[in-house]
């Protein structure tokens, strides 16, 4: 099995590499789409969540009223500090059960938008960043998202810069490019990420012969 941490810049078009990497065959294990489902109705994540800062956090409706709470802790780091020491944990669980249930062979991408702030490189046998400059961020998040240009840089300056995510990469995918070229760029990678798998794979069951 071959581990891979995917991240990039808001804007930059992580989300549509994820998606040409399922096409092309890896198990895909989204951080963002799992913390939501650790603090869906019923979990012991959202219990610990009303615990930690009240009813007021709900909706009418009993789920989590994420605006809400993001107006909360965003403008407290201790608060912030308090949701993340709930959240990760689950996450970081919820993770590590879906990659153990993937083939040996396969490759597992993590969609982790927040892997170079977190310093979680080392978790990771290859970190993918997707980079675009700032003025194709921008342009995207205005564009195609609806932000307001100030906005968008706000949410720009509140990540890693371009260059610390760049640093702990071993694989940049430049993505200033039109779809059809980004296709053609992940396809490449992905070859890269088979060959790697599987000298991962024989390299292990040459370790576990060599054991037995």
């Amino acid at each position: 099995m071959l581990t891979v941490g995917l991240t990039g810049g808001i804007g930059a078009g992580k989300s549509e590499v994820s998606r040409l990497l399922v096409q092309c065959g890896a198990v895909l294990i989204d951080a963002d789409r799992i913390a939501r489902e650790v603090v869906a109705p019923g979990t012991a994540g959202l219990a610990a969540v009303v615990d930690a800062f009240g009813k007021d956090v709900l909706a009418p409706d009993g789920s989590l009223d994420r605006p809400r709470l993001g107006s909360v802790v965003f403008a407290d780091p201790e608060k912030l500090a308090v949701l993340n020491s709930i959240v990760h944990p689950l996450v970081g669980a919820r993770s590590r059960e879906l990659e153990a249930a993937a083939a040996g062979d396969a490759v597992v991408v993590h969609d982790v938008p927040l892997l170079a702030e977190n310093s979680l490189a080392p978790l990771y046998d290859v970190v993918i960043v997707v980079d675009a400059s700032t003025e194709t961020q921008l342009d995207r998040l205005v564009r195609l998202r609806g932000m307001t240009e100030e906005d968008a840089r706000a949410r720009m300056a509140a990540q890693a810069t371009r260059e610390k995510r760049r640093e702990i990469a071993n694989v940049v995918i430049d993505n200033d490019v039109p779809l059809e070229e980004l296709e053609r760029r992940v396809k490449d990678v992905w070859a890269d990420l088979v060959r790697r798998a599987q000298s991962a794979s024989e390299s292990s069951g040459t370790h576990q012969s060599a054991q037995e």
